[in-house]
Formats: structure tokens, C-alpha cells, sequence
């Protein structure tokens, strides 16, 4: 975990992460939860994420977020 990312404040945070390229085009980012949690905030990250009608799951302690609209389907 990067220690500049941990003092970034959460709209610049915000803004890096959608900034990625791989989330402009509309595919899949991850964060360490505790990482978001220190810097944005649990409840803001998610108001943010539903905001953009964006899909997030938490797994070992990941946010996954799926950027585009798309529904998500457990196969197994």
C-alpha cells in the first residue's frame, strides 16, 4: 500500500482511482478496504460508487469495483 495514497485527500483519491485507465474503459479496479476506509471513508465510497451506478463487492479484504453498469452474475 502506497503511503502517498494513504495522505491524498478523498476527492483527489476519488479522482485517481476513476482516472485509471482501466476504470475509463469501463473494467474492473481494486482497493484494499482498510486503505478506503483511512482515506475516503467505508459510507462515502460507497455513496460515490452508487452515484455512478457502479457494482462493488468486498472480498478478502478487497473492494472490488466493477466501473461500468453491467449486471453482475455469480456463475458458481
Amino acid at each position: 500500500m502506497s503511503d502517498m495514497r494513504l495522505t491524498l485527500p478523498p476527492d483527489i483519491y476519488i479522482r485517481g482511482l476513476f482516472g485509471a485507465q482501466t476504470a475509463r474503459d469501463g473494467g474492473i479496479v481494486r482497493r484494499p478496504v482498510r486503505e478506503v476506509e483511512r482515506v475516503v471513508g467505508r459510507r462515502p465510497f460507497v455513496v460515490e460508487m452508487r452515484r455512478r451506478g457502479f457494482t462493488v463487492l468486498e472480498q478478502a479484504g478487497q473492494f472490488v469495483v466493477f466501473c461500468n453498469q453491467e449486471p453482475v452474475r455469480e456463475v458458481i
